[in-house]
């Protein structure tokens, strides 16, 4: 079937509140459908209390505008902000492990032959 003739599109929404819990979504919208019209068809801004002029989505992983035209298939991903710096979090880490004794850049082999010295 040729694009022009595809009369309804299949969509998926998806939106993570938090890390390892997903809100996913199938939807069959009229052609021509939006970034938009998608977001807002999916219900997922309702149901996790979000503003259509706050959210950023992307499709397959790269950010589209809202006015973006969606082809049959696509994947419509609405992405949540940060609540950490990344670079803050790797240095937390870090200090966690300094704290705790742990080698942070040591190899099994070099761990082994650090005990068979002791």
């Amino acid at each position: 079937m040729a694009p022009a003739e595809i009369a309804v599109l299949n969509i998926e929404v998806v939106f993570c509140p938090r890390p390892g819990v997903a809100d996913a979504l199938q939807l069959r919208l009229a052609a021509p459908a939006t970034v938009a019209t998608a977001v807002q068809a999916s219900g997922v801004l309702q149901r996790h209390g979000l503003d259509l002029a706050g959210v950023r989505a992307g499709v397959w992983n790269r950010v589209r505008e809202p006015d973006f035209a969606l082809r049959d298939g696509d994947r419509v991903e609405i992405y949540r902000a940060l609540t950490v710096d990344p670079k803050e979090a790797r240095r937390l880490r870090y200090k966690r492990h300094r704290e705790n004794g742990e080698s942070t850049g040591a190899t099994k082999a070099t761990k082994a032959a650090q005990l068979a010295k002791t």
